[in-house]
């Protein structure tokens, strides 16, 4: 059962690739493969046996259904994985396949993968509506509309100050992002206990040559500190936020009596099955229902970070599934939300219109100028 139906609506095929058995299998079988061709490298296992174990983990083809029901049995992908393996290997490369590694390496090394796969997919998305925002913005900077306060008519502002203000949210959620991910999916090595034992005083070199071959940053083992997920657990949510914010402005905007903005037209977008003559705001409906699952997912993983001792029993374990979650929402907000960017149908005769009926006068005070700061602060 691949439940498409109820994932696919509320993300991307991009993101579900991502995180899916395929690139699992692909990121742990990659571990395997450079960690024994690392440690052949610090001559602490033959090269025959790297060789041996590196060519097996690329031509090895494995049921994911099958492996998943050996997993819940196991506790983590890591231990039938293995068992696999070794169980093809010849008797010499079995014995020192995944030397000195634990199952938790595996685990966090390919969530560390796809959390920088998954992030590099969102940054481009996340740019795509901050770049179509700042255009937007600057042709309205000056453009007078209603401003609107606890959702009463307010004061007068420039339209532009309104879409920079989304734009400086998204931008600003995009950097957090790329900084929590720089610093927090890195490769974890640490072995049974995290000391790195049985490596003969050379963990740090090989940690050093695996980090490099799976293109993660090195680091000290870090798999009871689980502050870096968390952080991009949080930056994650705050980005679904900022991408829920825009779109609960459009959405208001877009109601029949406002009329001031809507989405663009796309053929088979927004329609409704009893009433042919709506126009629903569907790319803002993504966003929105995006933004109210991810703080019970942020949540979860909160609750995880007091682990007990050098592994923790249930709290990284619920990490991976709902972190995947996280970037599924914030990769299906992204997409849609810059779609929207891109092609937002601005009324300037209902805004001059509703502006009219407010009786509020047209003074938007310093609103070019505010629009011109809060771009800059990108450039």
């Amino acid at each position: 059962m691949s439940g498409l139906l109820r994932s696919r609506p509320a993300t991307t095929q991009a993101m579900l690739a991502a995180f899916s058995d395929a690139a699992t299998l692909r990121h742990a079988l990659a571990f395997e493969a450079e960690l024994a061709r690392a440690e052949a490298a610090e001559g602490l296992i033959g090269p025959e046996s790297a060789e041996a174990i590196a060519a097996l983990c690329a031509r090895i083809v494995i049921d994911p259904a099958a492996l998943a029901e050996e997993t819940t049995l196991a506790g983590t992908l890591a231990i039938p994985l293995v068992a696999r393996l070794r169980a093809a290997l010849p008797k010499a490369a079995a014995a020192v396949l995944h030397k000195g590694a634990t199952s938790q390496d595996v685990a966090d090394s390919v969530l560390a993968c796809q959390i920088r796969a998954a992030s590099a997919l969102l940054d481009s998305d996340l740019a795509r509506t901050a770049t179509a925002l700042a255009a937007l913005a600057q042709r309205h900077a000056a453009t007078p509309a209603i401003g609107r306060t606890l959702l009463q008519d307010a004061l007068p502002i420039g339209l532009g100050l309104r879409l920079a203000q989304w734009q400086a949210g998204i931008v600003e959620a995009a950097e957090r992002l790329r900084h929590e991910v720089e610093t927090g999916a890195t490769l974890q090595f640490g072995g049974a206990a995290g000391s790195r034992a049985g490596l003969d005083g050379k963990g740090a070199a090989v940690s050093a040559r695996l980090a490099a071959a799976l293109d993660l940053p090195d680091a000290p083992p870090w798999h009871a500190r689980r502050g870096g997920i968390a952080g991009i657990a949080a930056a994650l949510a705050i980005a679904i936020g900022a991408l829920g914010k825009m779109a609960r402005d459009v959405s208001l905007l877009a109601q029949n009596g406002i009329g001031e903005a809507r989405e663009p037209a796309i053929p088979g977008r927004g329609g409704s099955s009893a009433m042919a003559h709506k126009r629903n705001p569907t790319g803002c409906q993504i966003a929105l229902s995006a933004a109210l699952r991810a703080p019970g997912l942020v949540a979860g993983i909160l609750a995880g970070l007091p682990a007990e001792q050098e592994r923790g029993l249930g709290g990284w374990q619920a990490e991976g599934p709902a972190l995947a979650e996280l970037f599924l929402l914030a990769g299906g907000a992204a997409e849609a939300m810059a779609t929207v960017a891109e092609g937002l149908e601005i009324d300037e005769a209902a805004i001059a219109r509703n502006l009219a009926a407010a009786g509020l006068g047209s003074d938007i005070g310093e609103s070019p100028a505010l629009v011109a700061a809060l771009l800059a602060r990108q450039d």
